[in-house]
């Protein structure tokens, strides 16, 4: 059994996606971030850097937070959506990589200057605005010929996927980056992440390209 902590972001909702698709049970645990829910000494105690998500493995003990480690340690725990050796591996960790340190960051900072207060400081809009497209085009191409960033389903779709469904929120246009429509549409279809993406809560419907 594991216990989640998460609310209704994009990087809640990647663990979300992997515990659906792993088809095991969990328990969830609402941290309602616009209420400072994540401040609490108790959830401190389980992640130290006050933010969503974060596991209790119940079987094991283990406390996580961040949800790339989450998505790697669940993987190996279950076996599944990260391939155990070999350069499918290393693939697979690399775009990962790539969204935890593009997409993730950038996209948010696009959210919060663009979504959140638009008008307020035009250079953050334009720097921001303008790295996101950069990314965005830097996905088209890897999705060139591809069902998926490494072939086959992984770790790293779910990551990226739901920063990905906040497209209206960025301004993107996904007919200009018609590999990634065509990924974010056969990610969505997946009954897991439809089921994912409610958790905690349902917040509105999953945007459609």
């Amino acid at each position: 059994m594991i216990d989640f902590y998460t609310w209704t972001t994009p990087n809640g909702r990647k663990v979300s996606i992997m515990l659906e698709e792993l088809g095991i049970d969990y328990t969830v645990h609402p941290i309602n971030i616009g209420e400072g829910e994540q401040k609490a000494p108790d959830y401190l105690k389980i992640s130290p850097n006050n933010k969503i998500p974060a596991i209790v493995d119940r079987d094991t003990g283990m406390t996580l937070m961040e949800s790339g480690a989450i998505l790697i340690y669940l993987a190996e725990k279950y076996g599944k959506f990260l391939p155990k050796e070999g350069e499918a591996r290393y693939r697979t960790l690399e775009w990962l990589m790539w969204q935890m340190g593009g997409p993730g960051p950038m996209l948010g900072q696009v959210h919060h200057f663009v979504h959140f207060n638009p008008g307020k400081a035009p250079y953050a809009e334009e720097r921001f605005s303008a790295e996101a497209k950069r990314l965005y085009g830097v996905l088209n191409t890897r999705l060139e010929g591809r069902d998926y960033l490494v072939d086959e389903y992984t770790i790293a779709d779910m990551a990226l996927w739901p920063w990905i469904s906040r497209f209206e929120w960025q301004g993107i246009d996904l007919a200009e980056f018609p590999n990634v429509r065509a990924w974010y549409q056969r990610v969505a279809a997946r009954p897991a992440v439809q089921t994912g993406y409610h958790v905690p809560k349902k917040a509105g419907e999953i945007p459609t390209a």
